[in-house]
């Protein structure tokens, strides 16, 4: 049965990966080449670096010219933007491959000990949990930001950041499910419970964790917007598709297996 789900995963992660791929490359990339062009013009309006001395050495001169190189966006860079939007189909079906894979397993340990009953609606509420866990929670503290926004040097800084709202999103969900099962009143108490048990951590750490904001003056406040809603519109799409079809896919095989065997005509 495992193994079953697995690969039910798998391929309808694969088809909601390539369906948010859609989503994106209509209304992500005109924003990311957006973006491109402001950083292009920016830095072509900056000064002409002073020439290379004479008795400057060759590995000095190979490195200003790399460093010049290394902020083109265009048809000249190493992967040009055709081979990166023909590339974010690939990105995006990938994630969905792994993000079916781990969903059809958490999604066997719940089965019939959390949540819904049936299949379709456990899908569906799971999909949603993990969205606004993983997606949503570290999204309102740390959106996405487009090119030319952010500063190379702390990227690393910043996606620590990110994996631990990801993290405090993820134990968030625990601690409210915990709650759930604790509460003896009635469902209205239970869910009211457990959101307040939610919420607290996850506002927490929205408080107390360093605010990141490094767009640079001038940058478009409209083009930003419609990026940050275009990056979590993919995300809502891709959880959004993959709840119902996994739910759906599931309903029709638990509606099969529970048809009566078809009368032998001996």
């Amino acid at each position: 049965m495992i193994r079953t789900l697995v690969v039910r995963g798998l391929l309808i992660g694969l088809l909601a990966g390539f369906v948010a791929g859609t989503f994106a490359f209509v209304f992500g990339e005109p924003r990311v080449d957006a973006a491109i062009a402001l950083e292009e013009a920016a830095a072509a309006a900056e000064p002409e670096p002073d020439p290379v001395p004479a008795s400057a050495s060759a590995g000095e001169a190979g490195h200003d010219h790399a460093g010049a190189a290394g902020h083109d966006h265009g048809e000249e860079a190493v992967v040009g933007r055709p081979v990166q939007k023909a590339g974010l189909f690939l990105a995006t079906g990938l994630y969905g491959l792994a993000v079916g894979g781990v969903f059809a397993l958490v999604f066997a340990g719940l089965r019939g000990r959390f949540g819904p009953r049936g299949d379709g609606a456990l899908a569906l509420a799971s999909a949603a949990t993990a969205f606004v866990a993983v997606i949503l929670v570290p999204f309102l503290k740390y959106p996405a930001n487009p090119p030319a926004v952010g500063d190379p040097e702390t990227i690393n800084s910043r996606t620590a950041l990110y994996v631990v709202m990801v993290i405090v999103g993820l134990a968030a969900v625990a601690v409210a499910v915990a709650t759930a099962r604790r509460v003896t009143a009635g469902p209205w108490q239970r869910r009211v419970a457990a959101g307040v048990a939610f919420l607290v951590p996850v506002v927490a750490a929205w408080l107390l964790l360093p605010t990141v904001d490094e767009v640079p003056e001038g940058f478009p406040a409209s083009l930003l917007w419609n990026f940050r809603l275009a990056s979590l519109g993919t995300q809502l799409v891709f959880w959004t598709a993959f709840g119902v079809l996994f739910g759906w896919v599931g309903d029709r095989v638990a509606g099969r297996s529970a048809l009566p065997p078809a009368p032998s005509s001996g």
